[in-house]
């Protein structure tokens, strides 16, 4: 277990020395900064998307897919971000004691 932390803590430091001998030419490039702006908003959905769909190593089907329609109608509406939290909550909460 210990070389496994202590591997991906190597792993961490490398990335982060390499992200800061990037030059400054490319980072300003609008390319590069576009695809940096894209990237935490594509991890974020995919997150969203495993959490919801799948339990262990099975895709499922039930009350956590009603709450991400809800926010999602929420935050279409342009709810405050409380009130779409409260509500997804509540109606996966309802849902699971059915």
């Amino acid at each position: 277990m210990w070389s496994a932390v202590i591997g991906a803590s190597v792993l961490a430091f490398a990335f982060k020395y390499i992200g800061q001998s990037i030059p400054q030419s490319v980072l300003t490039n609008p390319r590069v900064a576009k695809i940096a702006d894209l990237i935490p908003t594509a991890l974020l959905a995919g997150l969203v998307a495993v959490q919801t769909f799948a339990s262990k190593t099975e895709l499922v089907v039930d009350q956590r897919i009603a709450g991400v329609a809800v926010a999602a109608v929420a935050l279409y509406l342009r709810a405050n971000f409380l009130v779409m939290l409260i509500a997804a909550t509540l109606t996966s909460a309802l849902l699971h004691q059915l």
